[in-house]
């Protein structure tokens, strides 16, 4: 039976939601691969959870593949300027990147951490980022966090693109006529089933905003199928 390539988009620390999309729905082999498109942690409410959760998967010697998210780059500079700052007097304070990062659903991050401040996270979660790759190319796609750069000559040279970009117009020949598979931008189900159905699209992006419980079409945690193009949707089970 061939090996089945599971890839699912933004997390965002909602850990029951991801564990009943793995566990139940998925039932991965070992022979399975479970890719992850960044953004395991913020708004949610349990980030320290989802990251727990994978570790524990990767420790099970299932097969993971894992990509940064723009939050993963977010936490990994509030934690380092934290590291680094200079104590006033005695006295902590946030540092600037945390209270951007914290408007950014760091907060909640922070707090299933039960941190003040992002030096409190273990050190060994940050390092754990640091090791999250930008993007995965295989025989047919180019997997990766938000989207690539195709106004520069080789798109898989920008990183900052890779973790931030909202738009972008692919040009297949830059990347050897594959399709690109993304995350970050939420699009509605209705939108990525069209788009995941029709050959005239040279992306799909799975990432359903599974935070956004209030807006129709939205809410669920995706998981794409690459050799079958099937998927399945899990339900927001974290709030």
């Amino acid at each position: 039976m061939e090996s089945k390539r599971w890839v699912i988009p933004d997390i965002h620390g909602c850990k029951r939601t991801l564990q009943n999309l793995i566990d139940q729905q998925i039932k991965p082999s070992r022979w399975d691969e479970l890719i992850f498109l960044g953004d395991y942690i913020d708004r949610g409410p349990d980030s320290k959870g989802v990251l727990d959760y994978i570790i524990r998967l990767q420790q099970q010697d299932f097969n993971i593949r894992l990509l940064m998210g723009n939050h993963e780059e977010y936490c990994i500079k509030a934690w380092e300027e934290d590291k680094n700052k200079k104590r006033f007097l005695g006295f902590s304070f946030k540092t600037k990147t945390q209270k951007m990062w914290e408007i950014h659903g760091g907060k909640e991050t922070l707090e299933s951490f039960g941190a003040d401040f992002a030096s409190e996270i273990p050190e060994k979660y940050i390092h754990w980022m640091r090791q999250l790759k930008m993007y995965i190319e295989t025989d047919r796609f180019v997997l990766v966090h938000a989207g690539l750069n195709f106004k520069i000559e080789d798109p898989l040279t920008d990183s900052f693109a890779m973790l931030w970009t909202k738009e972008f117009q692919v040009i297949p020949e830059k990347i050897r006529n594959k399709k690109v598979i993304h995350g970050h931008t939420p699009v509605d189900l209705e939108f990525m089933h069209h788009v995941m159905q029709s050959e005239q699209y040279h992306f799909i992006d799975l990432d359903n905003g599974v935070y956004m419980l209030n807006r129709a079409g939205y809410g669920n945690l995706v998981a794409y199928e690459l050799n079958t193009g099937k998927y399945l949707v899990q339900p927001n089970l974290d709030f």
